[in-house]
């Protein structure tokens, strides 16, 4: 098999590009690396110095490819069958690409930042970049819970985006997963909460959230 993921089950980025894969049906392998295991970095080093999750490897093309978004844009370019991540809309790409971009940068990290302060020694923690963390986590929820209202053009995970499932379903899904453990919104915002609900309903991530249900005992939040 041409294509290995190198991830962790536990890893938001990962779930954003198991997603995708699944969804396109593209075949591939996983690796699970332990970055904990000083071999196991040290090996994964090897093959992206950054050693950062998620990495597609294409040993047939001889290519290495990080970052989960880059990772489905050329999964998308290699899936065989008809469905796609980005539609062939330019319109509605670059909606996709503007949502995927949104629920990264502004829920993502937020998100991030509040969970890696929670593995942080007691008289190492940023309170204050916390705090910034929830105010931007407010912010985006504000921002986005219009568009995922069920018959808007960014709602996804209904066939209203131009396609089944997007890019941009696939950036939401961990996203708003996580950051509803750490800075919870349902309840608050009704439409984020039920597109949460609805892309929880997918095959694709309920069987991700399946592979990662023995690792979360240990997601700190």
């Amino acid at each position: 098999m041409s294509l290995t993921l190198y991830f962790h089950p536990l890893s938001s980025y990962c779930w954003k590009a198991l997603i995708g894969l699944y969804e396109l049906e593209v075949p591939f392998e996983k690796h699970l690396v332990d970055l904990s295991n000083p071999a196991e970095r040290d090996a994964f080093a090897h093959i992206w110095p950054l050693a950062k999750f998620p990495v597609l490897r294409d040993a047939a093309r001889d290519r290495t490819l990080p970052e989960s978004t880059i990772i489905l844009e050329y999964a998308d370019g290699l899936a065989a069958g008809p469905r796609r991540l980005i539609p062939t809309d330019p319109e509605l790409a670059l909606r996709c690409r503007l949502q995927d971009r949104l629920y990264d940068l502004y829920i993502h990290q937020a998100m991030q930042k509040i969970v890696g302060d929670r593995l942080r020694p007691a008289d190492a923690r940023d309170a204050l970049g916390v705090e910034q963390a929830h105010a931007q986590l407010e912010s985006a929820y504000a921002l986005l819970d219009p568009h995922v209202r069920p018959g808007t053009s960014e709602s996804g995970a209904n066939g209203t985006n131009g396609a089944d499932f997007t890019l941009a379903d696939c950036a939401a899904m961990p996203a708003l997963f996580y950051a509803n453990k750490v800075a919870p919104f349902v309840g608050r915002w009704k439409n984020l909460a039920a597109y949460l609900e609805r892309l929880e309903a997918r095959p694709s991530v309920a069987r991700v959230l399946r592979e990662a249900e023995p690792y979360m005992h240990a997601f700190p939040g």
